[in-house]
């Protein structure tokens, strides 16, 4: 099991039956789930903790029960971020924030803490009206023991002048900006979300980094091969941030859950393909790596 490195690598969540049998090991029980998930990737995005926040006990099994170098990124919960203006929710952000050091202490030491960047994802209906409200809301956020990073969804943030103002926000408070792909579930003949309960918006892709790291959400295509058009752009980008120093969190989503890990393993393959400086994945110690699959 490598210890932290500056890249981390998984999904959007850990406790999903139908990968027994895949990810998991037949016969696997749901309370084992995390254990073995976390031995088989280096990071989880904490989207649990955007419907309901767990209780002290139950962050503290999270840190106890993943090995060293395992990071969690908490999603703050949907009734601050969802519910109109940020700053009425500013206390109960840093209580959230406070709860989440129960992961480890030292946030900034990664070899001290399971706690990687919390990160707020805002609703397409958050627009750059809002600008003062959310300087307001990440000033003070920026101020805790925890690196952050935000996620916005409305069309206007991605277009001048709004998407300059808030990139220098960002970097000015050191910031992360969560960079969300959505094209090859948009950008393809199909409609891979047919069947999904929730669907990912369709926004324009950023590159910018603002920030010592960088969380990355790639919405993937159920069909390994139609996603490698839009990871030749990814290659690129996340093999110079890392050679840079970037510390970058990789997060691969699918529509249909169930393919979310092989594509996260087909995405790392790539990788180490491309030749980035990426640590191999903890799962290829426990099961057989992949077929060598050759970029097109």
């Amino acid at each position: 099991m490598p210890t932290a490195t500056n890249f981390f690598i998984g999904c959007a969540l850990w406790g999903y039956k139908g990968w027994v049998g895949e990810l998991f090991p037949s016969g696997s029980p749901a309370s084992d789930f995390l254990q073995l998930y976390s031995h088989r990737f280096t990071t989880v995005e904490g989207n649990t903790t955007f419907y309901s926040v767990p209780d002290a006990k139950t962050v503290a099994r999270w840190a106890t029960g993943t090995p060293e170098g395992f990071q969690f990124c908490p999603k703050l919960p949907k009734r601050f971020t969802h519910a109109g203006l940020l700053y009425p929710h500013v206390a109960e952000a840093q209580q959230f924030v406070e709860r989440m050091q129960g992961l480890g202490t030292g946030a900034r030491s990664l070899n001290a803490t399971h706690l990687g960047p919390i990160f707020a994802q805002l609703p397409p209906s958050y627009s750059p009206d809002y600008f003062q409200d959310l300087k307001i809301f990440l000033t003070a956020i920026a101020q805790e023991k925890a690196e952050f990073a935000l996620e916005v969804r409305h069309q206007d943030w991605f277009k001048p002048p709004h998407v300059q103002r808030l990139t220098e926000l960002l970097q000015q408070l050191g910031v992360g900006r969560v960079l969300l792909d959505t094209r090859p579930i948009y950008d393809v003949p199909d409609d891979p979300q047919l069947h999904s309960e929730r669907k990912k918006p369709r926004v324009p892709v950023d590159f910018s980094v603002t920030a010592p790291f960088s969380l990355i959400r790639y919405i993937s295509h159920p069909d390994p091969e139609t996603n490698l058009p839009f990871l030749q752009d990814w290659l690129i980008h996340i093999d110079r941030w890392l050679r840079q120093g970037t510390r970058i969190y990789l997060f691969v989503h699918c529509p249909l859950e169930a393919r979310s890990p092989a594509n996260t393993r087909y995405f790392h393959h790539l990788l180490e393909q491309y030749g980035a400086p990426v640590p191999p994945l903890p799962w290829n110690m426990i099961d057989q790596p992949p077929t060598q699959l050759s970029l097109l």
